[in-house]
């Protein structure tokens, strides 16, 4: 460990101070137990982009629900595209019991499209008692509860190696400018500052995002995400040149911009936190602590840690999340016996599951936070679940599919060619509106 460890965010205090949080430890552990068997002999079909170990510790989530119910589940992965594979099975006549719509604009594009059940008394009691107003009304279209909100993400982090930042001399930052500052610092102690996963058009809609909502507020945000402001007002512009700052500076990027465009996510926690270092930050949620751990054999708190997305030009620093809801689709199969995996899902119990395996936020405010097993993780969560209705929602996963969703089109090409050439943020943002327009009119 580094002799200025110390003045980095380590320790669950520092970093629930820093973020905002309470204390950290928990009152005790939330057990699955047991069940009556009531659904002894059926099958849930549960549909969901999670693979790899994301995909894994699910299924351990799944598993305790059998244990309870009897029932057994079949986890089908749908890769990023859920839409699309999920109306071809619902045309198919295959439709799953259950999705896990990891955007909020799917969500809605499938109530409105007639696809999906409301959700039972029981699961919306569990979610008035757990969760901040906020994230049930992110499960809700025109009044009606249709998700449940498992999975969350904490979207407002920025990870580094602490012996990078050591070596440069280098705290973390609290505003974007010193963090743009600080990558300089960094550049010229011999590694570049940031990692950026351009190839992924998501991960470039999540750092505008954190820009707009802090540089522009929330009122804005929200009137952006509802497409009821255009993307060509003025707000969005300055956004733009502000994330623009960022992706024309070759010192600042690993690679520059065309290795950036060739950089998928893992591979942008792989460039900090793999065997070959080639840059000292990376920009993402709360997940980078699982790629960093379950590939590459870090220790979170020691050689992998984040500080708050920081602060822009004065405004308060961003708390964006992101988040998987649990939905039950009319035409499956067994509808019955997926209600029940929801009421199940919005519990504590469920949530405690995953979280012992690492990797998960639960914005369930019932889980007690002695189930996460580390200290970073517990902070974070503290972070997302003390937000309470100041979270907003990432904005791309409110948007219509066609718009924030989907690979090679919408707002996730349109900012990899901002990625690309920086230089007209306001072309760039009449691309965005006409895109939009045309989306949200859809």
């Amino acid at each position: 460990m580094m002799r200025r460890r110390t003045t980095l965010l380590t320790g669950c205090t520092a970093l629930a101070l820093a973020l905002g949080a309470t204390a950290c430890g928990g009152s005790g552990p939330v057990s699955a137990g047991g069940g009556d068997k009531s659904l002894s002999g059926q099958t849930v079909t549960v549909a969901g982009v999670w693979s790899g170990s994301e995909q894994k510790n699910f299924q351990k989530v799944l598993d305790a629900f059998t244990e309870k119910t009897g029932a057994k589940t079949q986890f089908t992965s749908t890769g990023d595209n859920v839409s699309t594979v999920v109306g071809s099975k619902i045309e198919g006549g295959n439709a799953p019991d259950v999705v896990m719509v990891p955007q909020v604009g799917v969500l809605q594009q499938f109530a409105k499209k007639g696809w999906l059940k409301p959700l039972s008394a029981t699961t919306e009691k569990s979610v008035d008692a757990g969760y901040a107003p906020v994230w049930k009304k992110y499960g809700s279209v025109d009044g009606t509860l249709y998700g449940v909100y498992f999975k969350a993400a904490h979207k407002s982090t920025v990870w580094y190696s602490p012996d990078a930042l050591d070596q440069a001399g280098v705290k973390p930052p609290t505003t974007y400018d010193a963090m743009l500052k600080a990558g300089h610092t960094v550049s010229d102690s011999g590694l570049a500052a940031f990692s950026v996963a351009g190839q992924d058009g998501w991960t470039l809609t999540d750092w505008f995002e954190n820009i707009y909502l802090s540089q522009a507020g929330p009122e804005k945000y929200d009137a952006l995400a509802a497409h009821k402001l255009k993307w060509t007002d003025a707000s969005v512009v300055k956004a733009l040149g502000t994330l623009g700052k960022l992706f024309k500076d070759k010192q600042l990027i690993a690679g520059g911009q065309k290795e950036a465009l060739n950089t998928d996510f893992p591979g942008s926690v792989e460039k900090v936190f793999g065997p070959k270092p080639e840059a000292g930050m990376v920009y993402e949620g709360d997940f980078v602590a699982g790629v960093a751990k379950d590939q590459f054999g870090k220790t979170i708190g020691t050689d992998a840690n984040f500080f708050p997305f920081p602060a822009v030009d004065g405004g308060k620093a961003p708390v964006v999340s992101g988040g998987d809801a649990a939905v039950v689709l009319k035409d499956g199969k067994n509808a019955k016996a997926g209600m029940k995996l929801l009421e199940y899902l919005a519990t504590p119990e469920a949530a405690a599951v995953w979280a012992k395996a690492g990797g998960f936020l639960s914005p369930n405010k019932q889980l007690d936070f002695g189930e996460y097993g580390d200290d970073v993780t517990r902070a974070t969560a503290k972070s997302l679940v003390g937000a309470g209705d100041s979270v907003r929602f990432d904005m791309s996963d409110q948007a219509p599919a066609a718009f924030g969703g989907t690979k090679g089109a919408g707002e996730w090409k349109l900012l990899q060619d901002f990625l690309r050439d920086p230089s007209d943020p306001a072309r760039t943002a009449a691309q965005l509106e006409t895109a939009a327009a045309k989306a949200y009119k859809g």
